[in-house]
C-alpha cells in the first residue's frame, strides 16, 4: 500500500541533503562547544556561522537569535522574560493561538498575577484589528501582542504590518509565533516590527529538536534555563550543534527554491479544494482558503457534512496521514479550540480535517485521497 503524507504542519520529512549534513557533523564535529580546546572551538564555529547564516535569511543580526530546542520553548521563553523581566502587566492574545502560547499564558497569569485579554475574532479567523487597537488604547500599563503569523489549524494569515504598527504607535512588545511562516515564506523580521519570534526546523523538512527564538535588539533576555552560560549567557545547556547545523542547511535549501515551490504547493491546495468541492456537496473551508493573499499556500482544513467521526481513522487505515479538527478526531471532548471559537455549536461539532502540503506532494496523491474520501463517506450513506 502506497503511503500519503498530507501533515506537513504537523511535521515534514527530512530532506536527504539536511540527513547527510548532520550525519556528516555527528562524525566530524564533536567537541563541546564551551571547551577551549580545538575540538570545542570547531564545534563552537559552526554554531556560530550557522547563526550568521539563519540571521541574513531573515534580515536579522546575529546577536537576535537564540537557539532553543524548537518553537515551543521559543514561546515560553519569549512570554516569560517579557512579564518577568522586560515589565509586561498585560498581554493581549487571541484564543486561536497555538497552546504553546495559550498554556503559557495561563502559567504567567496564575504565577505573576498577568492580565490576559483575548482580541475579539472574525468568523474566518482573522483578528478584529479595531478591537485591538481599542484594547491597546484602553490601558498605559507595558503590554504584549502575542498573536500568530499563520494560524497552524486553519491557515488565516495575520498581517503582522499592522498589528506591528498599532504596537509601536502604542508602546507595546509584539511577538509572533512564526513558526507556520519562517521557512515557508520571505520574511524580513526588521521590516515586519515584530520584536520576538520563533522557529522549528521540523516544519521546513529540518531535525526535530531545534529551531530560535528571536528577540529585537534592545530586548533585554534573561535564561529560563539556568546552569550555564551558553547562548551569550541567554540559555543554558549544551547547544544541539548537529540540530543546529541541520536547520541551517534545511533553511539555506528552502530559500533556493521558495518562489517556485509556493507556486507549486499552492496549485496543488486549490486543486485539492476544487475537487473537494466537485465531488462532494455540501463540503465547506474552515479560514479563509479563498482568499490567496491572507491564507497559507500549504494548508486547507475541510469541513464535511454532518459527523464522521471514522473518517480520519479510514484515511489512517488507508496509509493517508492528515490532522483531525474536531472532538470525535483529537480524542477530546472539547474538540478544536480554533474550530470551536470561530464556529457555531453546530457547525464545530461537523467533522474537520486539515490537510496540508508539501513540494513532495502530486496531484495523483490528491486524486487518491479524493476515491477514498468518496469510498468512505458513500458507505456512510
Amino acid at each position: 500500500m502506497d503511503r500519503i503524507y498530507l501533515d506537513n504542519a504537523a511535521t515534514t520529512q527530512l530532506d536527504t541533503r539536511v540527513i547527510e549534513v548532520i550525519t556528516d557533523s555527528m562524525g566530524s564535529i564533536y567537541g563541546n562547544p564551551s571547551s577551549m580546546h580545538q575540538f570545542g572551538r570547531s564545534a563552537k564555529s559552526k554554531i556560530e556561522r550557522a547563526r550568521k547564516n539563519i540571521a541574513k535569511i531573515f534580515n536579522a543580526k546575529a546577536s537576535e537569535i537564540v537557539f532553543t530546542a524548537g518553537g515551543s520553548e521559543a514561546d515560553n521563553m519569549i512570554i516569560h522574560n517579557a512579564v518577568t523581566n522586560l515589565g509586561v502587566k498585560r498581554i493581549i492574545s487571541s484564543k486561536i493561538e497555538h497552546h504553546a502560547v495559550l498554556h503559557t499564558l495561563d502559567a504567567v497569569a496564575k504565577k505573576y498575577k498577568t492580565e490576559i485579554l483575548y482580541v475579539d475574532l472574525l468568523e474566518n479567523g482573522s483578528i478584529d484589528l479595531n478591537h485591538l487597537e481599542t484594547l491597546l488604547t484602553s490601558n498605559d500599563e507595558k503590554a504584549l501582542v502575542c498573536l500568530m503569523y499563520i494560524n497552524n489549524e486553519i491557515g488565516t494569515i495575520l498581517d503582522v504590518k499592522r498589528v506591528g504598527s498599532l504596537c509601536q504607535e502604542n508602546n507595546a512588545y509584539f511577538h509572533s509565533d512564526t513558526v507556520q511562516a519562517l521557512g515557508h515564506y520571505n520574511v524580513d523580521l526588521t521590516e515586519l516590527n515584530i520584536d520576538f519570534a520563533v522557529a522549528s526546523a521540523h516544519k521546513f523538512h529540518g531535525p526535530k529538536g531545534v529551531g530560535f527564538a528571536y528577540f529585537k535588539k534592545g530586548c533585554l533576555v534573561e535564561p529560563m534555563l539556568t546552569g550555564g552560560s551558553q547562548e551569550r549567557g541567554t540559555r543554558a545547556g549544551t547547544e544541539n550543534v548537529h540540530g543546529i547545523i541541520g536547520m541551517e542547511k534545511a533553511l539555506e535549501l528552502v530559500y533556493e527554491t521558495v518562489d517556485e515551490d509556493i507556486a507549486y504547493i499552492k496549485n496543488l491546495k486549490y486543486y485539492f479544494k476544487e475537487q473537494l468541492e466537485t465531488h462532494i456537496p455540501g463540503v465547506l473551508f474552515n479560514g479563509n482558503p479563498e482568499d490567496i493573499e491572507n491564507s497559507t499556500y500549504c494548508l486547507l482544513n475541510v469541513r464535511f457534512p454532518g459527523e464522521n467521526p471514522m473518517l480520519l481513522f479510514t484515511l489512517d487505515i488507508k496509509g493517508i496521514a492528515a490532522s483531525g479538527g474536531s472532538a470525535c478526531q483529537s480524542g477530546s471532548n472539547k474538540g478544536s479550540h480554533v474550530l470551536n471559537a470561530i464556529l457555531s455549536p453546530e457547525e464545530a461539532s461537523k467533522t474537520s480535517i486539515r490537510f496540508s502540503f508539501c513540494k513532495h506532494n502530486t496531484r495523483e496523491e490528491l486524486d487518491a485521497v479524493i476515491e477514498i474520501l468518496l469510498e468512505a463517506l458513500l458507505r456512510k450513506k
